[in-house]
């Protein structure tokens, strides 16, 4: 029988700018009696990895181009958040009413270059908080840390909520990670019938970051992150960017 086990440590204390991140997620874990252990993986959602980073950008200090302007207009949005998209965005793919879908500098294609408002203390201000610089890099400090503080070996996932192609809703994604690979290639591999699989390749980053979401939430249940016990995780390498597909395997746009 394979079991894999997942938990969310409620109340997360609020993260502000600059703000190291281990400390309250190990304080969170001892307040529910749980702690961290060899070949976990804990999964964070993006927004407490920008705001400990200070991704909080203001609406008030961006002057809007034309280009934007005339977004903005398609879509129906403000100009100065169109501005901020704008500035993250590598390509844009989709500029209709309420929409706007772009190509990130780091390669995925997502609603306003995931830029976000929601669950921000606006503090008078009218902020927005852009992803991570660097998921990967992010998610790599956070590993070594806790490997110095604690002593174990746990892989990190920086989840994202995307929506998909032809399907309703939103789920989590792996924009970052490190110490798992986010995904497996079994081509080559047999399946029952002894069949050569062809295009098999779990997208294990995404996986995990969808089945974490199901306890981390969307909205106001003050769980950020969120930790998977039990999946046997092989240790690689390769960036989240290694679950993009290649431009000229695009086939939605």
């Amino acid at each position: 029988m394979a079991s894999l086990s997942l938990f969310a440590p409620d109340n997360f204390p609020l993260i502000h700018p600059g703000q190291p991140l281990l400390p309250a997620i190990l304080g969170s874990l001892k307040h529910s009696g749980q702690t961290l252990a060899d070949s976990d993986i804990l999964v964070l959602a993006q927004k407490i990895v920008s705001k400990s980073e200070n991704r909080f950008i203001d609406l008030a200090e961006i002057v809007p181009s034309d280009q934007a302007r005339t977004y903005a207009a398609q879509c129906h949005k403000d100009p100065r958040f169109i501005q901020a998209v704008l500035n993250e965005t590598a390509a844009v793919v989709r500029c209709v009413p309420n929409v706007f879908i772009v190509r990130h500098r780091l390669g995925f294609t997502l609603a306003n270059a995931g830029i976000d408002q929601s669950n921000i203390d606006p503090a008078g201000r009218d902020l927005a908080l852009l992803l991570p610089e660097n998921p990967d890099r992010s998610a790599a400090a956070l590993r070594r840390q806790i490997r110095d503080a604690l002593g174990v070996d746990v892989a990190v996932v920086i989840s994202d909520s995307f929506g998909r192609p032809w399907r309703l809703g939103t789920t989590g994604v792996c924009i970052g990670c490190a110490g798992i690979e986010p995904i497996r290639d079994q081509r080559g591999e047999k399946d029952l019938f002894g069949r050569t699989l062809q295009v098999t390749q779990p997208a294990i980053g995404d996986e995990i970051a969808a089945a974490a979401c199901l306890l981390m939430g969307e909205a106001d249940e003050g769980r950020p992150f969120a930790v998977l016990r039990g999946l046997p995780i092989i240790a690689a390498d390769l960036p989240a960017a290694a679950l993009v597909r290649s431009g000229s395997e695009d086939l939605f746009r």
